[in-house]
């Protein structure tokens, strides 16, 4: 205790308290989080294989980052994956907005959970131009889905890529194929001409269309209706479902009118309602019927070969883009091509094929 002489008879009515310990520097009642754990591709993909969730999530997540050391390990992991993948049904699921997709997706995937199937879903969810955000809202959206133990519920932003579709939804495919899941849908975020990324990664090509808009075929594109395996008008209840079985008869008959498909199946529409469950046993008859009939005469083989084939030049064409916009000896070059062609003092044309002579040369250092 330090004495203090103010407490003396001699200075009677004056006192000084003792005073308070110094402080800790910090916080005791901080929490800290973990570092975070660093894992080798090894012990990803061992995790894979044993259907680890947690680290198949993980592994996802470094598919999806643009972190160069992260993209080392991803890379690694799915190389090790692929003998184990292509063994599941890949449907991809597209649609106007409002049709009802996300409430369609939970009622076809409780469905397959229902009978025994390994569910993975993946959710593409549209980012924000400006801020490049996305709500990844789709699994709250999903309850009964979500509580499903053999349902894996995966939301991914779009990231500008083409059609809505995350660049990396193919390599994630591969990890959920290597992890046990038999059945793969891709939800899409929503109808337009560039939905062919959606199309060249899966095996079946589902149309979502909704009755009581108008008139229901205006608002589809002649694209997305000739690259649709099948139709599925949904919301079939209450007062729609006679509109409902109009517009079935009006699908029927545009799709009779477009060239034959490559497969040499015949695309047909189903009605269903995903609130009331009815009409969802239909359309995955549907995705059975078409799997079994281009399994029979190999196309189910050929087009999935043909979609190697074009995610490898998609993959080329992705990297040398990176390689163009990340390299530091370019952003001077190109900020200063940028403003010339604002001064007008060359045109963008011009602007950007010495750019890519200049990209040229420096490779060839």
């Amino acid at each position: 205790m330090i004495d203090h002489p103010e407490n003396s008879e001699e200075y009677k009515g004056l006192t000084v308290n003792e005073g308070v310990a110094n402080l800790p520097q910090v916080n005791p009642y901080a929490t800290f989080r973990r570092r975070k754990q660093v894992r080798t591709a090894e012990e990803y993909v061992e995790g894979i294989l044993r259907g680890d969730i947690t680290l198949l999530s993980q592994a996802v997540t470094l598919v999806e980052s643009s972190l160069p050391a992260d993209q080392i390990v991803a890379q690694k992991v799915i190389e090790q994956c692929l003998p184990y993948a292509g063994k599941s049904i890949r449907v991809g699921i597209t649609g106007v907005p409002g049709a009802g997709k996300s409430t369609f997706i939970e009622a076809l995937g409780t469905h397959l959970c229902q009978e025994g199937k390994h569910l993975a879903v993946l959710a593409i969810d549209p980012s924000s131009e400006r801020s490049k955000g996305s709500i990844l809202g789709d699994k709250t959206r999903m309850n009964d889905l979500s509580t499903q133990a053999n349902a894996f519920i995966r939301p991914s932003p779009s990231a500008g890529s083409l059609g809505g579709v995350a660049r990396k939804t193919r390599e994630t495919i591969v990890l959920c194929e290597a992890a046990g899941f038999d059945t793969i849908l891709v939800e899409t975020v929503g109808v337009g001409q560039s939905e062919t990324a959606a199309h060249s990664m899966v095996d079946f090509f589902l149309l979502l269309q909704v009755t009581g808009t108008g008139d229901e075929l205006q608002g589809i594109k002649r694209g997305i209706m000739e690259m649709a395996d099948g139709i599925a008008i949904n919301k079939c209840d209450g007062n729609n479902i006679e509109r409902a079985q109009a517009a079935r008869v009006s699908f029927k008959n545009a799709l009779a009118l477009f060239p034959p498909t490559q497969s040499g199946w015949k695309p047909y529409a189903e009605t269903c309602s995903s609130t009331e469950k009815t009409g969802i046993q239909d359309v995955w008859r549907m995705i059975e019927e078409y799997i079994r009939y281009t399994r029979a005469n190999g196309y189910f083989e050929a087009h999935r070969t043909e979609q190697a084939k074009y995610w490898m030049y998609e993959t080329i064409n992705a990297h040398l883009l990176n390689g163009f916009y990340q390299n530091p000896d370019m952003e001077p070059l190109i900020e200063r091509a940028e403003q010339r062609v604002l001064n007008n003092e060359v045109s963008s044309f011009i602007a950007a094929n010495q750019l890519l002579k200049q990209y040229g040369e420096y490779k060839n250092k």
